[in-house]
């Protein structure tokens, strides 16, 4: 019989040129605890940014990687010396536009960014996260999707190929001029591809929802959390059913999405509900109980991947403490585990108790520089 046990991981050493306003950056992590103090726009984020990066090879706060390379420069390097099973790693990626990104793990170059994605995993909370109910629905969808692409790594072809043929698709109808055959090669294709995205996020969320609502009633016992996922059907179908339902939806909709000439039904156009009570929290909730879901979701991230992969996560806080009140910051900061390690950053260090604050290292970041 097997043992199964969670990997313990940590983040030795991050090492920047070039990136955001990091021309040259440096710094070794000795605790489990590293807390990034300085003022606004000084490149705190940048850095749990960074760490992220390496983590999902992607950023919600960017629509191309260009946009990570520091000003006038052509390039940008984003290194990590990992401990993983005592053994040591070291992560790399060059950003070299308008080559495609170069990834590699230990000196050897990697050609498939799996490869690459399993080694390092991380959950991402920042102040912008505890508006993901109020936002658009977009913002939802990337949210679920790189969630879901911590724990499998092969979802990002599955998504990468449905969004393929949704721009395939869209360019033909806008064209104006239609062959129903071909359009109907587009549907089948289509279905196809959206059922695959359909079923691991509704399957994704059916285990977040588990696990978030044990996290959510332990801070608001009288309330109960309920996730939905708004596709064309509220049930959870094998993928074969899933994708003959959208095909059929397709045909359906086919002369509407002629005359408006776009896609208007697919993984797309879907999106997520919350409930608290039955309630929609999204148009109802407080500020205060919205939190108090996004927090829920976070752990509960955190939770499915050490489950899921059995892999330590990191877990990168970037000035959510400070949007949060007394009960639910003590109660994310007593809810991690001692083998998760945590970068924090933070204005000051006005929010943490001393007693957090022994064991964690502190760095002053001021425009782009480590200080005294």
């Amino acid at each position: 019989m097997f043992l199964l046990y969670n990997i313990i991981m940590k983040l030795r050493k991050l090492v920047l040129k070039n990136y955001r306003n990091y021309e040259d950056f440096e710094y070794d992590f000795s605790k489990n605890k590293t807390l990034i103090i300085g003022k606004n726009a000084q490149g705190k984020t940048n850095i749990l940014e960074a760490i992220h990066y390496l983590c999902t090879l992607d950023s919600n706060r960017i629509k191309k990687d260009s946009e990570l390379i520091m000003f006038n420069k052509e390039f940008a390097n984003i290194k990590a010396n990992v401990e993983k099973i005592d053994t040591d790693l070291e992560l790399e990626v060059l950003l070299n536009p308008p080559k495609n990104k170069i990834l590699k793990v230990n000196g050897i170059k990697k050609t498939k960014s799996r490869d690459f994605l399993r080694v390092l995993s991380s959950v991402n909370f920042s102040s912008s996260d505890l508006l993901l109910l109020r936002g658009e629905p977009q913002n939802r969808r990337k949210w679920l999707d790189m969630a879901i692409f911590q724990v499998y790594p092969l979802y990002d072809e599955k998504l990468s190929k449905f969004n393929k043929i949704r721009l395939q698709k869209a360019n033909y109808l806008s064209q104006g001029i239609i062959n129903n055959d071909m359009l109907d090669v587009f549907n089948q294709q289509l279905s196809i591809a959206s059922a695959n995205v359909v079923y691991l996020r509704m399957k994704y969320l059916m285990e977040l929802e588990r696990v978030a609502k044990m996290k959510h009633s332990a801070m608001a016992q009288n309330e109960e959390l309920k996730i939905k996922y708004q596709t064309i059907t509220d049930e959870f179908l094998p993928v074969k059913e899933l994708s003959e339902l959208i095909y059929q939806k397709l045909i359906e909709i086919k002369d509407d999405e002629m005359r408006r000439q776009q896609c208007l039904i697919g993984a797309h156009r879907d999106d997520i509900d919350f409930y608290i009570n039955d309630i929609d929290s999204k148009k109802f909730a407080s500020q205060g109980q919205q939190r108090t879901i996004v927090l829920a979701l976070k752990l509960a991230e955190l939770q499915i991947i050490k489950d899921k992969i059995k892999q330590t996560p990191l877990l990168l806080l970037d000035d959510v403490l400070a949007e949060l009140d007394n009960l639910r910051q003590n109660y994310l900061l007593n809810a991690i585990e001692d083998d998760i390690q945590m970068v924090i950053t933070s204005v000051d260090t006005l929010a943490f108790e001393e007693k957090f604050l022994k064991n964690v290292d502190i760095i002053k970041i001021s425009q782009g520089k480590i200080v005294e």
